[in-house]
């Protein structure tokens, strides 16, 4: 109980001082909250104050974040795991709750002082990137599995699973995983490497890709120019000031978007339970995205200030925990060398080609940066890298594109998969 609450107080109070160091030190602010709060649970979660896990435990997860209580209770009464796998399951359990209501509740208050009608005109370069993407990471997964593909077992499962987890994040990978039956060792270490390089593609995306991407791609503040960029411009700058929030008035006002945010949780979760178990994540992402939108429409919600900012609060609390989750220990095993190498090839090298047909087409590099962190990292990273970018006015684009990405990954993971099993 003890390790529960200082986990939850952590976790919740940290992101808090995190914010007030950006607005007291300048050099912190550059960096950023969530650069920091990404930093800090990756620190968190490798310096051993976890439990460390057993190879039972592992088989047994099995890609689950975590065993259900009576379940893990069983397995340690009959020996088969440890009471230390019994800790490391709580704080498991602890951390996936924490993540399962960060981002629901982040998203509306993220969207509703965002104006649809702007998106609308920027609509077709989206889609456009969204293609690219998609395109370039086909053609580096078919390239690295005919590299790296005889030397790791059930490589044409790895590449289904690749393509899965950089179309619809996790719950792509993990619904994959289960289609091809892969085997739980695979599946750990291939989930394993992706969230250890996905931290280093991450934290460039957060720092030094805008200024590197500007050198090749246009600037979205100059190919957007008759979108009336002036106004998205001025609401950007403020995206990391968090000041006002804590007034009686801001208080009682922002009381009232997390009561909408919370409803809007409600009603998604809801209409989820209408399709089958598989597909849950995917509504309730689109039905919060909808009515977080529709929302936004009724003058007295979008005008209710600093809902941005309440919404980023809990997106820093979410980076904090998923850091925290990463493993860096288990990368590091030369018998899956190839394996490692593979999902860094997926990683890094459709990256490359993304931003080179990007190029050839002239997309921005704002929308060709959220398109990547849309394809992945899955919707929840994409406000997170908006707010790096200082340029909310791309989230709705990285949110459709990842919405895109959980509806059809699946069937082009399990697709290409069973193509590359014919050779």
């Amino acid at each position: 109980m003890i390790i529960t609450i200082s986990l939850i107080l952590f976790y919740f109070l940290t992101p808090i001082l995190l914010i007030y160091l950006t607005h007291v030190s300048t050099t912190v602010n550059k960096i950023g909250a969530v650069v920091l709060a990404y930093g800090l649970g990756l620190l968190l979660g490798n310096i051993g104050l976890f439990p460390a896990a057993s190879e039972a435990y592992l088989n047994l997860l099995a890609g689950k974040a975590f065993l259900p209580h009576n379940e893990m209770l069983e397995y340690v009464q009959s020996g088969k795991l440890t009471t230390s796998d019994h800790h490391l399951n709580k704080i498991k359990s602890l951390q996936d709750m924490i993540m399962s209501v960060a981002i629901p509740i982040a998203l509306p208050l993220l969207l509703f002082s965002l104006d649809i009608k702007r998106w609308l005109k920027l609509a077709k370069e989206a889609l456009l990137s969204l293609i690219l993407g998609v395109s370039s990471l086909v053609i580096v997964l078919i390239a690295g599995y005919f590299l790296f593909g005889s030397h790791i077992d059930d490589s044409w499962k790895v590449a289904g699973m690749l393509c899965g987890v950089y179309t619809g994040g996790t719950p792509n990978l993990a619904a994959i995983g289960t289609a091809l039956e892969v085997s739980p060792n695979t599946f750990i270490l291939t989930n394993t490497y992706d969230m250890v390089l996905g931290s280093i593609c991450l934290f460039f995306f957060l720092t030094g890709a805008q200024r590197i991407f500007n050198l090749v791609l246009p600037h979205f503040r100059e190919s957007h120019g008759h979108v009336k960029l002036g106004k998205i411009v001025k609401e950007s700058e403020g995206v990391d000031n968090y000041l006002g929030m804590l007034t009686k008035k801001g208080s009682i006002q922002l009381a009232k978007a997390l009561g909408l945010s919370l409803l809007i949780l409600g009603v998604s979760f809801a209409i989820s339970l209408l399709v089958p178990k598989t597909s849950q994540t995917m509504v309730i992402i689109l039905s919060i995205t909808t009515l977080g939108l529709a929302l936004g429409t009724i003058k007295a919600i979008s005008s209710i200030e600093k809902t941005f900012q309440l919404g980023m609060y809990f997106i820093i609390v979410f980076s904090l925990v998923i850091a925290s989750m990463a493993d860096l220990r288990s990368m590091f095993q030369i018998d899956f060398l190839h394996l490692f190498m593979y999902v860094a090839f997926a990683v890094f090298g459709s990256i490359i080609v993304h931003v080179f047909l990007s190029y050839l087409f002239k997309v921005d590099s704002d929308t060709t940066i959220i398109t990547i962190t849309a394809l992945t990292f899955s919707p929840p990273f994409i406000p997170v890298v908006a707010s790096a970018l200082k340029n909310k006015e791309i989230i709705i684009t990285g949110i459709t594109s990842g919405i895109l990405g959980y509806a059809f990954g699946n069937y082009l993971g399990v697709g290409l998969a069973y193509f590359l099993k014919g050779f």
